[in-house]
């Protein structure tokens, strides 16, 4: 089963959660980011480019408008490929384990597994964000040392930032999967 809800990120900007229900141990949540803005890499290739005529104009050096060019193309590629992210996709499976998914612009994606064994809880934390007050979705991981200490906390939906409502529909779901799982191991 599959459903979509939009939602607001921490600036105003829209996501979309798309929820999808595989079994009653197993949900994926895929968080659409918002597309590049061609309004603001306009802005930047502009800005840029007449900065770089304007010292064209002073020195009369075309290799200051190559360079221009050359910089601005390779700082793209950059954005696209390291720093621009479009979808968050966060996969729990109750008997496996966790998989948070990064896809960026450029095609690339990025992924991590944490085993369920390590998992202590999943939990929405708060924390302060440019003078304001944001909460965040994170995973603490067990500490091997101290039974009940916690020795790691991950981020999920680092890029996207959603708002708190959008957290608590993921939150409750991890919340049932890690419940379930908690009942059938203690059955076996």
């Amino acid at each position: 089963m599959e459903e979509q809800r939009s939602f607001s990120d921490i600036d105003g900007g829209r996501l979309a959660l798309q929820r999808r229900y595989y079994s009653p141990s197993c949900r994926e949540f895929c968080l659409g980011c918002p597309r590049l803005s061609l309004r603001s890499l306009t802005a930047a290739t502009c800005t840029v480019w007449l900065v770089a005529y304007g010292l064209f104009t002073l020195c009369q050096n075309n290799m200051v408008l190559s360079a221009a060019i050359f910089i601005t193309l390779l700082g793209l590629l950059g954005y696209l490929h390291f720093v621009k992210i479009d979808q968050e996709t966060l996969l729990i499976i109750g008997s496996l384990g966790i998989q948070m998914t990064s896809s960026y612009a450029s095609g690339k994606e990025s992924t991590t597994f944490i085993e369920m064994g390590k998992v202590k809880d999943v939990v929405i934390n708060e924390a302060i964000y440019m003078q304001k007050v944001i909460y965040y979705l994170c995973i603490l991981l067990k500490d091997p040392v101290e039974p009940h200490g916690v020795s790691q906390v991950v981020p999920v939906f680092q890029s996207a930032k959603p708002r708190l409502d959008c957290l608590i529909e993921v939150y409750r779901s991890c919340q049932e999967i890690l419940a379930h799982q908690a009942v059938t191991s203690t059955s076996l």
